[in-house]
């Protein structure tokens, strides 16, 4: 089904959405946001009144099936992901769904298979994907500007925050029953996503996990090695207690070498045996646009515009379920 103009519903419109993704289902065209809902009546009110958005609910169900709205964009924790996505795909209706897509690689599968059934894509919000700054990294991995890939290095660790150091007032990010681990579901999600988009599937990977800072019970380090598909290696640390912050993918080759961050706005660099080019690029007001225009091109158009679907995300969650040992 093709839709003249895709009208979107928001569940959980929360801090994510008031910057980063909200604003983009408004400014992308043949797009409008048309509901939002919050378990707080209240609130789900205030950001409605504050972005001109004409309905406002407190229940989810309400929403999902109100017949103004078209497509769904699931933005609460994880741990609420595969239930409110079974009940919009039970409706037909297209969902979005935050990243990571869920808790564990068995939600994410019954997911895309309540999706499949019901005849309705699934996308998930690996928006880097989108993004001009990666989509130039894949241009020069895809035009072998440092020959034949041979490993990729990710090194990410970060200081603790003051909410994390809080036991009586944890944030969901670091409560397992919710979002599924600790922050490395969070953060490392979005790094092991763009590796999968730059250089395919990841066929096998192993690790290490633990806590060594004991501010909370889940990991707050985690080391990975993988392997590719197409053969290529991988290796990951990730650490949320060190003493500084640090973001930084190696993509080596046989020719030459691609340095950039997942988070930072620092340029993209190769480096080959003829010297070093960079590029920069300008971070996009609302970091979700790029994605959602190729989903509304997708939905008004037909074709296959959206590079971060359902398969892909439960791609990632299973990398991340195989390294902490799942």
């Amino acid at each position: 089904m093709l839709y003249e103009k895709v009208r979107w519903g928001i569940i959980g419109c929360g801090d994510v959405t008031e910057k980063k993704s909200g604003p983009a289902f408004q400014k992308v065209e043949h797009s409008e946001l048309v509901a939002v809902m919050r378990r707080t009546g209240e609130l789900a009110k205030d950001y409605a009144e504050r972005h001109g958005v004409p309905k406002w609910y407190d229940d989810a169900d309400a929403l999902i099936n109100d017949p103004d709205v078209d497509a769904v964009y699931i933005a609460t924790p994880p741990g609420s992901h595969k239930e409110y996505t079974l009940k919009a795909a039970a409706a037909g209706k297209p969902v979005y769904v935050e990243k990571p897509m869920a808790r564990n690689t068995e939600e994410c599968s019954e997911m895309v298979a309540a999706c499949k059934e019901a005849g309705v894509p699934l996308y998930v919000a690996y928006y880097r994907r989108a993004q001009e700054r990666f989509l130039k990294i894949k241009e020069l991995v895809d035009q072998k500007a440092i020959g034949d890939v041979r490993f990729v290095s990710s090194t990410q660790y970060q200081k603790a925050g003051d909410d994390v150091k809080d036991s009586d007032h944890l944030p969901w990010r670091v409560q397992p029953e919710i979002a599924g681990g600790g922050l490395f579901f969070d953060l490392a999600s979005h790094t092991l996503d763009i590796l999968d988009f730059l250089l395919g599937p990841i066929q096998e990977a192993k690790g290490f996990s633990s806590n060594q800072a004991g501010y909370y019970e889940a990991e707050d380090i985690v080391t990975g090695t993988y392997q590719f598909q197409s053969g290529v290696h991988g290796v990951g640390k990730w650490c949320f207690t060190a003493f500084e912050d640090v973001d930084l993918n190696e993509i080596v080759g046989s020719e030459g070498k691609i340095s950039f961050s997942t988070f930072g706005d620092d340029p993209v660099i190769l480096t080959t045996s003829e010297g070093q080019q960079q590029w920069s690029f300008e971070r996009p007001e609302h970091v979700h646009q790029p994605l959602v225009t190729t989903i509304v091109k997708e939905l008004t158009e037909g074709g296959n515009w959206c590079p971060s679907s359902g398969e892909s995300g439960a791609r990632t969650n299973r990398v991340m379920d195989k390294i902490v040992g799942k």
